[in-house]
């Protein structure tokens, strides 16, 4: 099982490592963001994910995300397996892995119901040992489009609004990987 939790902002989404990602044919990836943008729909449509661990699933400027849903409610490429978390806890369960830590300590959790549909919520006492470690670091100029980086390029916003019409029907979106992702 291969990890990728992704640490940049919402400015530098990284569209260029995911088509790579999708080029390659990886599978079975355990995806981790507070909001996956279109990339990870795209990776989900392509059968690149086993696993997505979020806080919202979806784009805030265009809405939940099709491939993901279509994953999750109907098995299509495959089912894939959901893991929801509050934006502060999957920041303080990010941040405790970029320090080495297995976990992250929040009081958030308590007074909502995320515990009883998320197994990896718990109350537990500290078992300090360091799990994750970045290995690599790569630059790809213009490696965020279509999505924006502030003082660099603006977002696509047409792409953006044509996107939502691609996802949602399954044959244009196998399509539209297979000329603008996979034959790259």
């Amino acid at each position: 099982m291969m990890v990728i939790p992704w640490l940049l902002k919402a400015s530098a989404i990284p569209f260029a490592a995911g088509h790579e990602i999708i080029r390659q044919r990886c599978r079975d990836l355990t995806l981790i963001r507070l909001t996956p943008d279109l990339i990870y729909d795209q990776m989900i449509g392509a059968g690149c994910a086993r696993k997505m661990i979020f806080s919202w699933a979806g784009n805030p400027g265009v809405g939940l995300s099709p491939r993901f849903r279509d994953a999750a409610e109907n098995g299509w490429p495959h089912n894939i397996e959901i893991e929801e978390h509050s934006h502060a806890g999957l920041i303080a369960a990010v941040t405790a892995a970029a320090a080495g830590l297995p976990f992250g300590v929040l009081l958030g959790y308590f007074g909502n119901d995320l515990c009883k549909h998320t197994k990896t919520i718990v109350p537990m006492t500290c078992p300090f040992r360091p799990s994750w470690i970045l290995t690599a670091i790569a630059e790809v100029p213009q490696g965020a489009r279509p999505s924006y980086v502030m003082d660099y390029y603006e977002r696509d916003d047409t792409f953006y609004r044509e996107w939502d019409a691609i996802s949602q029907d399954r044959d244009r979106f196998q399509n539209w990987i297979r000329k603008n992702v996979e034959n790259c």
